[in-house]
């Protein structure tokens, strides 16, 4: 069985969910499983949708009908007739998310937020499924929250892979082309969760480990995994080849192209990843497999933007020992801050963080009762593996470096 992803840019207008279609045509979709993200921007303009739910209640009739409004001119694109039951099924699920918004009572935002961003992708499969169907590329359309289960950490879910397994091998006909949405997954009380931004090709991973597929596709605008993301970096040029462990490293560190759960249930039982470009599915893109060394061996950059940088000492110029060190984290992990980068030495502490979760005021508050804190916002967080003199000196230009930290195979830069 294989498994195909297609993100958001690749489904983002009619004309790329014909091209999906081209695609399966010209692959072969037989033991296929397709997993689909939310349209183009979907997930953004969501996103609009809670801050305006909670901050803004005159703009968020006008920010929901823009979502409805853009999925419908491409249900317009797809079908002659507006009689086709695609447009009843989308009609119905913005009638669900407009109802979920009336009788919602919660105040927490996470929570809020997974129950409607998730709606992205209940809409752009119940699109493709339609339009596959009368094409006479026959699917069954299945509701990937019946499938995989998590625990009630909104929007970062973590999988409860027992009760998943279970479900996968239980539940899912797999003699047909299925299709389900990426990025979801349900908790015990059958609420949607989300598995983290980009989630998608998790949910991909997820069902080839279920599954014990013979390998994963991610179809991308891009040509496969490149050592640089193009919109940042000239020049980016394509991986041919490239390890689970090597890649895992570059996820780790931010790259945009991968999940950083991806590859571990893939890594587990060796199941081959692909990264091809929908643009020109016959060529070949890079493997992600067992063993492999990097093809071409040059240096691979990642940028993180918006990134805060906090360096801390303290008050009475004593030594930062395990005990401070300690204190900083747990308050770190009590703000659901996610650490990048950690720097200490005997008097100081510094650590650079992603604000995930816009709690910084308040851990800076609890920072500074203990001690002297110097915080810069909306730094770029720079890694380059394998990297050169040449690669370092072209980050650092006209920059200002306000951290460095270097190991045998990876220097990581902060910069203003």
């Amino acid at each position: 069985m294989q498994i195909f992803k297609f993100g958001g840019a690749s489904v983002k207008d009619a004309q790329g969910v014909k091209n999906l279609a081209n695609i399966l045509q010209t692959v072969g979709f037989a033991d296929t499983m397709l997993v689909i993200s939310a349209m183009g921007k979907t997930t953004n303009a969501l996103e609009i949708v809670v801050k305006n739910y909670f901050d803004n209640k005159q703009e968020l009739q006008s920010s929901l009908q823009e979502v409805k409004k853009y999925h419908n001119q491409i249900l317009l694109d797809l079908f002659d007739n507006e009689n086709h039951p695609a447009f009843k099924k989308v009609t119905a699920l913005f009638d669900e998310l407009f109802a979920l918004l009336k009788v919602n009572k919660s105040p927490d935002y996470n929570f809020v937020y997974d129950q409607i961003v998730g709606y992205g992708e209940l809409v752009s499969t119940a699109i493709i499924s339609e339009y596959l169907n009368s094409i006479g590329i026959k699917n069954n359309l299945i509701d990937v929250r019946s499938f995989i289960k998590t625990d009630n950490y909104y929007r970062q879910a973590r999988v409860d892979w027992s009760s998943t397994q279970k479900l996968i091998s239980s539940k899912l006909n797999k003699t047909t082309l299925n299709i389900t949405q990426g990025f979801l997954g349900s908790d015990a009380n059958n609420f949607t969760t989300t598995l983290g931004r980009e989630g998608s090709d998790y949910t991909a991973a997820i069902f080839a480990y279920c599954l014990n597929a013979n390998s994963v596709t991610i179809w991308k605008d891009v040509p496969g995994l490149l050592n640089a993301d193009p919109r940042y970096f000239e020049n980016a040029q394509l991986l041919n080849n490239i390890s689970y462990r090597e890649t895992i490293e570059l996820a780790f560190y931010g790259a945009s192209v991968i999940h950083p759960k991806t590859l571990q249930p893939l890594q587990r039982k060796e199941i081959p990843l692909y990264v091809k470009s929908f643009l020109k599915p016959e060529t070949s893109g890079t493997q992600i497999s067992k063993n492999i060394t990097i093809n071409p061996m040059i240096p691979c950059f990642i940028v993180k933007k918006n990134q805060v940088l906090i360096s801390l000492s303290s008050l009475d110029f004593s030594f930062i020992v395990e005990e401070n060190i300690s204190e900083i984290f747990r308050l770190l992990h009590q703000h659901k801050m996610k650490v990048d980068v950690i720097q200490n030495s005997a008097i100081s502490f510094s650590v650079c963080i992603d604000n995930i979760y816009n709690n910084l005021e308040p851990l800076l508050r609890h920072l500074k009762a203990k001690f002297k804190v110097t915080c810069h916002e909306k730094v770029s967080l720079y890694t380059i593996r394998h990297y050169n003199q040449s690669a370092i000196n072209d980050i650092e230009t006209d920059k200002t470096v306000l951290l460095k930290q270097l190991t045998q195979e990876t220097v990581q830069i902060v910069t203003k």
